[in-house]
């Protein structure tokens, strides 16, 4: 009767006594990424750089279509932190730039606001709710897993913001690019999104776009 019991305690057991078989995992980044990350680093030849980043320290380049710039410190620039489940980066926004509307399907998100004016939000997933707020200096917000939403510089000055996240590579899906950045035919865009022919167009040939 209490042999499945004992059974998926006894596994749960062994996962908890893998985790502390190794302190780390540094990637190997001369080695493919798979679902879980990339694979370790041999301890022979990790060193003290491997858990340290100077990347996020020099500003993004905001000339760009969206005005705005996004440095990443996930497990492919900062190897220390593959199978840590967090990373970091940071966010650079010109007057008027924008974040548009994108998920992170792999992790959580907050964002803490370090210069500027930033207006956010965030799209629930059942009934669509959208939570919108304004965040200036050392505000916070979080963002849940898989959730649609935006940050837009609504200053009058460059803002800056860190994000951290609660997985080594939160993966990103940006809306606007995933509709009108690659080959979806027209024709099923405008049958799945509603909008004229004639925008969808116009918005691929913005974004690099074709059919």
């Amino acid at each position: 009767m209490y042999l499945p019991y004992f059974f998926f305690f006894s596994l749960l057991l062994a996962a908890a006594s893998n985790a502390l078989v190794q302190d780390f995992c540094v990637a190997d980044l001369s080695l493919p990424a798979g679902p879980a990350g990339y694979p370790c680093k041999k301890a022979a030849s990790v060193t003290a750089d491997d858990f340290a980043y100077h990347g996020l320290a020099a500003a993004g380049n905001t000339t760009n279509i969206i005005s705005a710039a996004v440095t990443p410190a996930f497990d492919g620039q900062f190897p220390g932190v593959n199978g840590l489940g967090v990373s970091m980066a940071r966010l650079d926004m010109a007057v008027g730039g924008v974040i548009p509307l994108h998920t992170h399907p792999a992790a959580s998100e907050i964002l803490v606001v370090i210069q500027g004016t930033i207006c956010a939000g965030l799209v629930s997933s059942f009934d669509n709710v959208v939570y919108l707020k304004t965040l200036n200096k050392g505000d916070i917000m979080v963002f849940p897993q898989g959730l649609l939403h935006f940050q837009i510089n609504s200053g009058k000055t460059p803002a800056l913001a860190f994000v951290s996240f609660s997985g080594q590579n939160p993966g990103l899906q940006i809306t606007d690019f995933a509709l009108f950045k690659n080959d979806f035919p027209t024709e099923l865009v405008a049958k799945t999104t509603f909008l004229d022919v004639a925008q969808i167009k116009k918005l691929k040939g913005v974004l690099g776009g074709t059919n």
